[in-house]
């Protein structure tokens, strides 16, 4: 009990901390977005800076709450973890607070002209924890590999990538994204993930980026579009809106 109390209160702190630290970063004038690291569910090429910093708080069904800190520890190396607490916000008992899983991304080639830019990365923070089976019903990216290159229109980009998120099974899942950036201002994004694998169905995912400061984002979006149907377990798979908080600065 102790354990969950402190992480709920950093949880908590961080988020009420970050639209008093976008309101500092809008007093200084800036107003050029950064690279986005990740859309919805999937990631992009994107990383941050050296020194760089983000910590990003996602409200999601049934009452829960997933934490994330990455840091920019090298030049073109980021690492972070991330956690759930389940029935956080609400008034359900049976607080639940799960591991924390790592993430990790290099990006090995900027892009050129006509090549995308690439990275590698680790991801192992999934979705639905079974505590039955003390899994993700969906699971983490995994190992993967992930290209990003804006195409056509300015501030249009498209990602696409691979990844293996079971070195049980070794089965080898596509995903591919699509943001669109009005203006610095505000993002529209669609992503089509987990491809390849009926036995783990594809998931539609879009939704709204907005920037309140080029520093502070605000997600808006709906998860596996269309979906109405069931896991392996009984768990109920439908779609499901999720609000998520990103702030990113540097020390």
């Amino acid at each position: 009990m102790k354990r969950t109390n402190i992480a709920l209160s950093l949880m908590m702190l961080l988020a009420a901390a970050a639209p008093a630290l976008a309101a500092k970063d809008k007093e200084k004038g800036e107003a050029v977005v950064l690279p986005d690291v990740e859309m919805i569910d999937i990631p992009t090429a994107g990383i941050l800076d050296y020194y760089g910093f983000q910590v990003k708080t996602r409200f999601y069904s049934g009452g829960g709450v997933l934490g994330a800190l990455n840091f920019g520890v090298l030049e073109r190396l980021n690492l972070g973890a991330a956690m759930t607490v389940d029935r956080l916000v609400g008034s359900d008992s049976g607080i639940k607070m799960r591991r924390p899983e790592i993430q990790v991304k290099f990006r090995f080639f900027d892009g050129g002209y006509y090549i995308p830019a690439a990275a590698v990365g680790y991801d192992g923070q999934g979705y639905y924890y079974d505590p039955s089976a003390k899994k993700y019903l969906e699971k983490g990216k995994g190992l993967y590999l992930v290209s990003s290159k804006e195409i056509g229109v300015p501030g249009l980009v498209m990602h696409g990538g691979l990844n293996v998120p079971d070195f049980d099974n070794n089965y080898l899942f596509g995903f591919l994204g699509m943001n669109y950036t009005l203006e610095d201002k505000v993002a529209f994004m669609v992503e089509y993930d987990s491809m390849f694998h009926s036995d783990d169905p594809s998931r539609l995912n879009a939704g709204t980026r907005i920037y309140i400061t080029p520093y502070f984002q605000l997600d808006l979006a709906i998860r596996e579009i269309g979906r109405n149907g069931k896991f392996a377990n009984g768990l109920s798979r439908k779609a499901e809106r999720i609000v998520q908080m990103k702030y990113t600065t540097s020390f």
